[in-house]
């Protein structure tokens, strides 16, 4: 991609360490697999240390209003999705998998995750050195599809964002454009397993769009806008 990415500043209230971050990654480090970790990313240093002073509470609710009137989704203290009502929008199932993906580049470093929406908790998470955006959300379709069947959640929702990737996943193919080299090698080991989970497995499970125009950004999402 041509454009660059805007500065952004991560504060971590509840983490391994917290404080402020200058990249996405230290902050990962910082909030992955801790439980109710809180953090947001800022545009500005001064901004970020006024958050991080008011302590997580306080720059939530500050924050709220300037959140999109779409958004109807929002975490409380204890890490849990919270229906924000708003009339005449239906909300999305919050007992259901979310998954998303996302690309340092594209092609670049690329990453999906599958989040259980009610918890917040992520349930698989999978990093290639190199791939790109529409492949990370086959894949996540993919992963949580063989993860809902593997555990019995067949009566679970599986929501994406992408439309390309969900028409993949129907067609049982990942039509790809990039490039078989040593590099993706790998990668495209874990695309024909995918492909080939698709063929050999029957799955009952819904996969429904996620309307962000509505609902806000995908619990999975990678907060990294």
């Amino acid at each position: 991609m041509s454009k660059k990415s805007k500065k952004k500043y991560y504060v971590v209230w509840q983490g391994q360490k917290p404080g402020i971050y200058e990249t996405w990654e230290e902050c990962k480090a910082q909030t992955q697999g801790v439980n109710g970790a809180k953090y947001k990313s800022y545009d500005t240093l001064e901004s970020a240390e006024e958050a991080y002073k008011l302590g997580w509470q306080m720059a939530a609710s500050m924050a709220a209003p300037s959140e999109s009137p779409s958004s109807i989704l929002t975490v409380n203290d204890e890490g849990m999705t919270v229906v924000r009502p708003q009339a005449g929008v239906e909300p999305p199932v919050l007992n259901a998998i979310a998954v998303d993906a996302a690309c340092s580049g594209n092609p670049g470093v690329m990453e999906y995750q599958g989040v259980f929406i009610a918890t917040r908790t992520r349930l698989f998470h999978f990093k290639a050195p190199l791939g790109t955006n529409n492949i990370g959300e086959f894949l996540a379709i993919v992963h949580g599809l063989a993860y809902i069947k593997k555990h019995h959640l067949e009566q679970m929702i599986l929501y994406s964002d992408s439309v390309n990737a969900m028409k993949w996943v129907a067609e049982k193919c990942c039509r790809t454009k990039l490039p078989l080299t040593p590099e993706t090698e790998q990668l495209y080991d874990v695309i024909r397993r995918a492909e080939a989970w698709l063929h050999n497995n029957t799955y009952t499970t819904e996969i429904r769009k996620w309307d962000t125009e509505k609902w806000g950004e995908i619990p999975a999402d990678f907060n990294r806008k």
